[in-house]
């Protein structure tokens, strides 16, 4: 009896401790940075909204369906999301949110075209270009009026992520069952290329001075870089496994991608187009961290407008990752809904 009750003791100390130390381990944001965090819950059906400055969750947004992706329309100050749907049912419209009432103040039809998932804002004041799943449209949307301006055929297969030029009216669209880009002119509102590569590919970026693309390959777990002028290959690099997305730094010497398998941010310098580090989301050391933290499946990234930190959707541990730009560690971590993925950001 009393080797049972000591037993008892010992599991109930085990657990008690156990409980303390998963606690500790929870999201922990110590930062104080200008603005407000829009994080995208797909599984939540939400939009967490989080004060940098304060460090606390304002509100979560239920949405009536499953979202994505979003996007800040500055010249207007609105949100808008990407609501894509679940397999079930397709979904064809994006909400706009109104950041001074965080309210749904109303829905856009994408028309026939369905689960829409890429946004990005126009350079053109009170736009934004939103890529569909279900259909490969590029859709410009003007948010101010609520109307669907126009659609273009991507002509190509699962048109996910988007890119503009900044200096040219040109749209680059990541088409992952055909593994392709399609380079669309939205003055022409025409494709005038098809970059061919390989299937799967996801990721797209482009520099800030517009002279190249990168765009990842996650079936290859690789990063393409073409000249936008010839469209030329002029590298690739690999990367960790499955590499989802990936993003310039704001002064544009650094890309940072994130491989959602590998649990792993990589940072690679983008005139050497060298990796220079590694950046290990915890989660993946040994069982009791995986129970902790649950195991790191980075996604979505977003640069601060102050270019000190990156933001870092860790899609199966409900958080997202703030990542500090100068030494490139994970520095503050907040806590999301239910498998975080797109973000957008006021300042």
């Amino acid at each position: 009896m009393r080797k049972l009750k000591a037993l008892i003791a010992i599991l109930g100390l085990f657990f008690l401790g156990f409980a303390v130390f998963y606690l500790i381990k929870q999201p922990s944001y110590s930062l104080q940075t200008e603005g407000t965090l829009y994080i995208v819950n797909k599984v939540s059906k939400s939009v967490t909204v989080f004060d940098l400055f304060k460090g606390k969750e304002l509100e979560e947004l239920p949405m009536a369906v499953e979202p994505h992706e979003a996007a800040f329309v500055k010249s207007i100050n609105k949100i808008v999301v990407t609501n894509y749907g679940l397999s079930s049912k397709n979904d064809n419209n994006i909400s706009v949110i109104d950041p001074k009432s965080n309210e749904i103040i109303h829905e856009i039809s994408l028309g026939k075209s369905s689960k829409p998932h890429g946004i990005i804002p126009l350079q053109e004041s009170n736009k934004v270009a939103v890529v569909t799943d279900v259909g490969s449209h590029l859709s410009i949307v003007n948010i101010e009026t609520g109307k669907l301006e126009k659609q273009i055929a991507t002509q190509q297969e699962f048109s996910h992520l988007l890119v503009q030029h900044p200096k040219k009216p040109l749209i680059y669209v990541s088409n992952i069952n055909s593994g392709s880009v399609s380079v669309i002119d939205i003055h022409l509102d025409s494709v005038v290329k098809i970059i061919p590569f390989t299937n799967k590919v996801e990721g797209i970026d482009i520099s800030i001075d517009g002279s190249e693309l990168w765009v990842t390959n996650i079936k290859e777990n690789i990063i393409t870089i073409i000249n936008t002028e010839t469209y030329e290959t002029l590298a690739t690099i690999p990367t960790g496994k499955e590499p989802l997305r990936l993003k310039f730094s704001n002064d544009g010497k650094y890309c940072l991608v994130s491989n959602s398998t590998d649990g792993t941010i990589s940072v690679y310098n983008s005139k050497t187009k060298k990796q220079i580090s590694t950046i290990q989301i915890p989660g993946k050391k040994n069982i009791l961290e995986k129970i902790l933290y649950h195991t790191p499946r980075p996604v979505g990234i977003l640069m601060h407008p102050n270019g000190l930190y990156a933001f870092v959707s860790n899609f199966t541990g409900g958080r997202v990752e703030v990542v500090d730009m100068k030494n490139f560690t994970i520095i503050s971590s907040i806590k999301a809904g239910q498998m975080p993925d797109g973000l957008a950001i006021i300042n």
